[in-house]
């Protein structure tokens, strides 16, 4: 956000790729702070937040998983 433009001209903007998966990332530690919370909702599409959440979600599972067969492995079972 450049700061030579009206605070209306940066509000008007929509949530980069990079801030929805910020948003994303805090929420899904519980830690979203209420400025960018209200920024998500003012300016942020549902759909972002709802793909860019499902892909995490799915990261997630994928590393836990891929954990869980490494010590598997690692254990001899």
């Amino acid at each position: 956000m450049s700061a030579d433009r009206p605070e209306d001209e940066r509000q008007a903007e929509a949530v980069t790729l990079w801030q929805t998966v910020q948003s994303v990332s805090a929420a899904m530690f519980g830690v979203q702070s209420s400025k960018n919370r209200k920024r998500d909702f003012s300016r942020g599409k549902p759909l972002h937040f709802i793909v860019i959440g499902l892909l995490m979600v799915g990261v997630f599972i994928g590393v836990l998983v891929l954990i869980v067969k490494i010590l598997l492995h690692n254990a001899g079972l």
